[in-house]
């Protein structure tokens, strides 16, 4: 019995050995992946003490993570085979410049690469539908040029795509609905073209931003149900807002600013049970749909209806929505009398009802006398604009009256025979 345990503890202690120096090994592909990555970057980009510049081939790189040599920017973890492959490699905000059309990228074990905020410049790659494992991909505020691969769909592994800040054209793949894990997806500020594809088997999305971009057509006839936040400020996208993205039980915030979009705001949009933040503003709508009694469970804090062509009567029902801190409604073509919900909501709201605290009606054609609890607000304690209208003694010296003076009453009157 003690001859067995003596063998069995030198098998033990040869294999360990022979599993420590497995562990060091970085595989061939992989140090070939990394080289051409380097030699893909501009030599006179690679500072002193960087990332890059401690990249030495001569020495193992999973061996070196933690001395001079490969001091950042490489993660090796152990796989089955016992061989160390490489699993993250991060330059974030060195300010690299070169092209990654050099590189053949052939990462199978690869989760996280991150080489955001540098010059890099090119097309990306095909090869990167190689990562087959990659959870994380990051490749924003760059150089990059020419169309979204659509083989980046088959990435099926993928959670997060930064491709934002960039110069990339064309269309945003259809073939994206293949990543079926993915939660962000960030394409903003690019030269992307075409409609926005239907993305709705993405079920595990929750941040799509494809702002600055020149995205036309009208709006995907449906959504991921997972959306937390949709923003498409920016673009050329024309139409009325589906139905299907005012049945988005998660949604925080849409910001859809700066578009074409047009016909009524639906009812539906003040009443979604975690909308917080509405952004409509910059756009074509010419009315808003009354919501009923069901605004009184609203979770909206912001609303921006700026800069449109909405017409009729200030909505009332802003002066009674629960936690509605801030209202932009200027610009528009309102007319009528500012109504007495949203003087008392700024003055008296009420046990349980937020503040107004941006109350911004300029630029509209409302008349009459300004409600009197508003007179007694001091200037600093909210923010009120009321100027370019065609209310009753508005001075410029009452701070609410800031930022414009009144219409003159030949405009006013040509506009509604209505106005006094």
């Amino acid at each position: 019995m003690g001859w067995f345990s003596v063998s069995t503890a030198l098998f033990l202690t040869v294999l360990y050995t022979q599993f420590l120096h497995a562990h060091s090994t970085t595989h061939w592909q992989d140090i070939q992946v990394l080289k051409q990555l380097k030699n893909s970057v501009d030599p006179n980009s690679i500072t002193p003490g960087s990332c890059l510049n401690s990249w030495d081939f001569s020495v193992d790189p999973c061996d070196n993570l933690g001395g001079e040599k490969f001091t950042c920017g490489i993660r090796c973890d152990l796989n089955v085979s016992s061989v160390s492959r490489i699993t993250e490699i991060a330059l974030d905000q060195w300010n690299y410049s070169g092209s990654l059309t050099s590189v053949y990228w052939n990462l199978p074990y690869l989760q996280t690469l991150d080489i955001s905020n540098n010059l890099f410049s090119g097309s990306l790659p095909e090869s990167l539908s190689n990562l087959t494992r990659v959870q994380r991909l990051g490749l924003s505020r760059n150089l990059l040029t020419g169309s979204i691969p659509s083989s980046l769909g088959t990435l099926s592994n993928l959670e997060e795509l930064y491709l934002d800040n960039n110069f990339l054209e064309g269309n945003i793949p259809q073939s994206f609905n293949g990543l079926k894990i993915l939660k962000r997806l960030e394409v903003q500020c690019n030269k992307l073209t075409g409609e926005l594809p239907v993305l709705d088997q993405l079920n595990n999305l929750n941040f799509l931003d494809v702002s600055e971009n020149s995205i036309s057509g009208e709006l995907p006839a449906s959504f991921p149900a997972s959306l937390i936040q949709l923003t498409m400020r920016n673009n050329s996208v024309v139409g009325n807002i589906p139905a299907s993205l005012t049945a988005l039980n998660y949604l925080q915030v849409i910001d859809l600013s700066h578009n074409k979009l047009s016909g009524s705001v639906p009812a539906s949009l003040f009443t979604l049970p975690s909308l917080e933040q509405l952004t409509l503003s910059y756009n074509q709508f010419g009315s808003i749909q009354e919501p009923g009694n069901l605004f009184q469970n609203s979770q909206l804090i912001a609303v921006d209806l700026s800069n449109n062509e909405i017409r009729g009567l200030l909505p009332g029902f802003f002066g009674l929505m629960p936690r509605l801190s801030s209202i932009s409604l200027e610009y528009n073509k309102f007319s009528g009398m500012i109504p007495t919900q949203y003087a008392l909501k700024m003055v008296f709201p009420g046990q349980g009802v937020s503040q107004f605290e941006r109350l911004l009606l300029g630029g509209n054609y409302l008349f009459g006398p300004i409600p009197g609890p508003l007179l007694d607000l001091k200037p600093g304690s909210v923010t009120v604009r009321l100027g370019d209208n065609c209310l009753y003694r508005c001075p410029l010296r009452l701070f609410l009256c800031e930022g414009g003076v009144q219409k003159s009453l030949t405009e006013c009157q040509a506009f509604g025979p209505i106005i006094p």
